[in-house]
C-alpha cells in the first residue's frame, strides 16, 4: 500500500471512528461516557459557584459565560471531528514509519506496565504535569505562541467554562511536545484517560470562582486562589513573563521559583494590557493570532 493510500485510509477510519464514537456518546449514556462525566463535573463546579460564590458581586452567567462553553464544546468534541483525530493519527503513523525506516520499533525505554495501578498512575501523571508545566512556560515566554495563548487571558471574570476557553492550536503544541516522553514510558490507554480526568477535574477547579482552602496541600495542589494570580493582568517586577504555570500540581512553581502566591485580596483584575480590545466572537478569536503584525509583545503589566 502506497504511502498515500495508508494516510488516505487511516483519515478515512478515523473520521468515521471518531464520528460513530461521539455519536454512540450522546445517544448512550454509561458510566464511563466522557460526554456526560464532562457535562456533570461542569454542571457541579457551577453549583458551587452559584451556592458559594467567592467573588460575590459576580453575576451567576458571567461575562462570556457561554462563549466559553462553546468552547468546551469546540476543543473537546467539534475540533477531533473537523481533523485533529485524523491528522494527529497521520502524524503518529509518519513518525513511527521514520523511526522504523531507523530501525527503531518501540520508543519505550521505562516499561511500568507491569507495576501496581496506583504507581502507574502516579508516575504518568507526575511525569505528564511537569510536562506540560514546560510548555505553559513557553506559551508564555515565546512571543508568537503567547499569541495563541492569549486567547485563555482574555477571560476577565473567572469561572469553570473559563478552564477550556483555549486556541485549538495549543492542543497541538501540547500534544506535539507530550508525545515522545510520554511515549517512552510503558503506560496503558486506560491509565492515560484516568490521569486526564483527575486532571481536567482539577482544572474545573482551579478557574471555578469558589474559594477552596486546601491547607498544607496547596503547596502540591493548583487551586483557585492560586491559579486566579496566574491570569492576574497585572504581575509581579521580577516575573514578567507570568507567574503559578503549574497545571495541576503547585509544587513546580515552589521547587522552580515562579509561585507567587500571596494571602488575600481576590479581586485582581484578570487578563492583559489592551484585553479590552481583544476580539470577542469565536471566530475572530481563532483568527487573532494569524493576524499582519510587525512585532509581537507580551502585553502584560508588571509591578514592583
Amino acid at each position: 500500500m502506497s504511502v498515500v493510500d495508508k494516510n488516505g485510509r487511516i483519515l478515512s477510519d478515523s473520521f468515521t471512528g471518531y464520528g460513530n464514537y461521539l455519536v454512540g456518546e450522546l445517544l448512550h449514556p454509561h458510566w464511563t461516557n466522557f460526554v456526560y462525566w464532562l457535562l456533570a463535573l461542569s454542571v457541579l463546579c457551577w453549583g458551587l459557584e452559584i451556592l458559594f460564590p467567592w467573588r460575590k458581586d459576580q453575576a451567576v452567567i458571567r461575562q462570556d459565560f457561554w462563549l466559553d462553553a462553546f468552547y468546551m464544546v469546540f476543543n473537546f468534541f467539534l475540533f477531533s471531528l473537523i481533523g485533529y483525530n485524523a491528522l494527529s493519527k497521520v502524524a503518529v503513523a509518519a513518525f513511527q514509519d521514520g523511526l522504523a525506516g531507523l530501525g527503531i520499533s518501540n520508543l519505550v525505554v521505562w516499561d511500568i506496565a507491569w507495576w501496581p495501578l496506583w504507581a502507574r498512575l502516579l508516575t504518568l501523571f507526575v511525569v505528564r504535569d511537569f510536562i506540560q508545566w514546560n510548555v505553559h512556560r513557553l506559551l508564555h515566554r515565546v512571543d508568537w505562541l503567547w499569541q495563541f495563548h492569549k486567547l485563555h487571558h482574555s477571560v476577565e471574570e473567572m469561572g469553570f467554562a473559563a478552564h477550556l476557553r483555549y486556541h485549538p492550536m495549543e492542543t497541538l503544541v501540547y500534544r506535539t511536545i507530550e508525545y515522545v516522553p510520554l511515549a517512552m514510558i510503558g503506560f496503558g490507554l486506560t491509565d492515560f484517560f484516568l490521569v486526564h480526568r483527575f486532571t481536567l477535574t482539577i482544572g474545573h477547579l482551579n478557574h471555578t470562582n469558589v474559594y477552596l482552602p486546601l491547607g498544607p496541600l496547596r503547596y502540591v495542589l493548583n487551586n483557585p486562589q492560586a491559579h486566579t494570580w496566574h491570569h492576574a493582568k497585572e504581575l509581579p517586577g521580577h516575573h514578567p513573563y507570568g507567574i503559578n504555570f503549574g497545571m495541576t500540581l503547585n509544587l513546580w512553581d515552589y521547587l522552580f521559583g515562579t509561585g507567587f502566591f500571596p494571602r488575600g485580596n481576590h479581586q485582581v483584575a484578570l487578563g492583559f494590557d489592551g484585553v479590552e480590545t481583544f476580539p470577542k466572537r469565536f471566530w475572530h478569536q481563532l483568527r487573532y493570532p494569524f493576524r499582519p503584525t510587525k512585532q509581537f509583545t507580551h502585553g502584560r503589566t508588571t509591578w514592583p
